[in-house]
């Protein structure tokens, strides 16, 4: 297997201030295009230091600045934020399932950041034993993003829901079959195959240290 270093560390937040950078990312990001959305993104929510989610940050090696976020929650101890505003199709809501929010790149980063945290969400998908990645996307060039990765439309296409934790702005529906996708990106010649699958990349570390929810808990003990 071939080895790539990245320009970019991509790793899981273990402490208050990863969370703190990784806030910061957001509300730059998304404040970009949804203005309003720029301040309440400064702070975390709830769901940041909850059992069963994860937050991945990637920062840039030269200046160690975050430019790049991404949240997974899997649905373990709650329902996905989406599903609060949906019901699932059965096919997805009787396997285990995780949900893709706060994806956030900074403009002028790596263009492989995004690429990085989407391998970070199938990788820590497969080591999870989830079956289904799930996201809402609101975006037409997020959603082309998405459905060049294998993603596919939940509800029927181009249909629409409002997402209660997303400002209840419109969203699309879509899931990744993580089982399923090695094959099927291998039968399809897929581009990125050999990004996702037959690279090493040293970079992007999912699984060391403690859990920011660990390490939160131990700071308010202390």
């Amino acid at each position: 297997m071939p080895t790539s270093m990245l320009p970019f560390t991509l790793r899981v937040a273990r402490h208050p201030a990863d969370l703190a950078d990784a806030c910061r990312v957001r509300s730059q990001a998304y404040g970009r295009h949804l203005p309003a959305m720029a301040q309440p993104l400064e702070r975390p929510d709830a769901l940041d230091t909850q059992p069963g989610t994860a937050l991945l940050i990637a920062r840039d090696k030269a200046s160690g600045a975050a430019v790049g976020t991404l949240r997974i929650q899997r649905n373990q101890h709650a329902p996905l934020l989406l599903e609060h505003s949906l019901i699932l199709p059965h096919r997805l809501a009787e396997r285990p399932r995780a949900e893709i929010t706060r994806l956030a790149v900074l403009p002028g980063a790596d263009p492989q950041v995004r690429l990085a945290l989407m391998k970070a969400c199938y990788l820590y998908g497969l080591a999870s034993q989830v079956r289904h990645l799930v996201i809402g996307a609101r975006s037409e060039p997020l959603i082309r993003i998405y459905r060049r990765l294998g993603f596919e439309d939940v509800l029927g296409e181009n249909t629409r829901v409002p997402l209660a934790h997303a400002g209840g702005l419109p969203h699309r529906i879509l899931a990744l079959d993580i089982v399923a996708a090695e094959r099927t990106w291998l039968g399809a010649g897929h581009g990125l195959y050999p990004f996702m699958v037959e690279t090493w990349h040293p970079d992007i570390q999912l699984f060391e240290e403690r859990p920011l929810a660990e390490s939160a808990r131990a700071e308010a003990v202390a």
